[in-house]
């Protein structure tokens, strides 16, 4: 159809030139003056024809450059495209209410003019979609589009909503948490969340792929055996690229908490004053106390970053840097703790052999 449209476009120009300028051209340039060159409507018949002809090939570029628009603004929403049109009619006024001085200018005035114009065009398309929801408002009032989408946000209680990062999801660990009945209120899944992992399951690395995917399958076992509700909330913000950083918008907008394992999305989140859920620092704290001077038996499985350094792990795979420990690697020690160092990527203990003890 669109096709068809371009068609009747380029034609409906032929037949206008045609119409006008055709018989001028055969009686002056050609000297044909008789009929049917001098009539109009033959004219207009080829006109519409040549260019019909002339423009077979410029069709396709025209039709593509339509349906990428048409795509563009399906997927761009409603608040953008209403702001960034009032953006650019504010734009092109401002330049209108000027034309008289524009076209003052000896020589280069329409230059001046056309320039100018696309510049506050552009300028207010820019203005329009940052400030789409502030235009809204003063044209629906009180109860307009972005008080009634604040009022849907913030339909939440205060920390009742969980929002869960990708990290988190691709984790697996979250299935098993909300089971136990440890995480209670609405767990909420943005769309930019879901897309993000649907990316990396179509990755072409194989281990992104199929991270992608066990992050896929955790969602669908916490939809169907969750204990608590899920909604998926078809939240996006143009104007950030960076998944964390629409997912701390989102958490402001609706008083919620960010559930995530990563360091780096974590202090983020601090920064910000979003309050935040980490599931490595729950594992932490769930670890068993170890206390300096706590005797350990453990197993040296290699050496250390440091000369003569051991490493050993506990079951819950806490690491053991113990000093003087390479000696002993493959076989078992009696070690004795000399410090616990923690942070929210994990948990250290430092050791010495209890042999080095009773020799002192």
């Amino acid at each position: 159809m669109v096709k068809r449209l371009t068609h009747l476009f380029f034609a409906a120009i032929g037949v206008v030139l045609g119409y006008q300028y055709a018989p001028y051209l055969f009686q002056t340039t050609f000297h044909l003056p008789y009929q049917p060159f001098n009539n109009p409507w033959f004219g207009a018949a080829l006109g519409g024809s040549l260019v019909l002809l002339a423009t077979m090939s410029l069709v396709n570029y025209v039709t593509t450059l339509i349906r990428w628009m048409e795509e563009r603004l399906q997927r761009t929403p409603l608040l953008d495209i209403l702001g960034g049109t009032v953006g650019m009619v504010v734009g092109l006024l401002i330049v209108y209410l000027f034309t008289p001085e524009f076209r003052s200018i000896p020589k280069v005035g329409f230059l001046v003019q056309f320039f100018v114009g696309i510049l506050l065009a552009y300028i207010g398309v820019r203005i329009g979609l940052t400030k789409r929801e502030d235009l809204m408002s003063l044209f629906a009032g009180r109860l307009g589009t972005r008080e009634k989408e604040k009022e849907k946000k913030q339909a939440y209680k205060l920390g009742e909503a969980k929002l869960l990062d990708t990290s988190v999801i691709i984790d697996g660990r979250i299935a098993d948490l909300v089971q136990t009945g440890f995480l209670d209120g609405i767990l909420l899944i943005p769309s930019f969340v879901l897309g993000e992992l649907q990316h990396i399951a179509d990755s072409s690395d194989v281990l992104k792929r199929n991270r992608g995917r066990r992050g896929l399958d955790v969602l669908n076992r916490i939809q169907k055996d969750s204990k608590v509700k899920v909604h998926i909330i078809e939240t996006d913000y143009d104007d950030l690229t960076e998944v964390d950083s629409k997912l701390v918008r989102l958490a402001k907008e609706t008083s919620g908490k960010v559930v995530t394992n990563d360091f780096n999305l974590n202090k983020v989140c601090e920064l910000q004053g979003v309050a935040v859920l980490n599931i490595n620092d729950l594992a932490n704290a769930l670890k068993p106390v170890v206390l300096p001077g706590e005797e350990l038996q453990v197993q040296v499985i290699k050496d250390g970053k440091e000369y003569n350094q051991g490493v050993a792990y506990l079951d819950d795979g806490t690491m053991i840097v113990i000093e003087g420990g390479r000696e002993y690697i493959g076989g078992k020690l009696d070690v004795l703790v000399t410090s616990v160092l923690q942070t929210s990527a994990g948990r250290m203990i430092f050791a010495k052999p209890k042999l080095l003890e009773r020799a002192l």
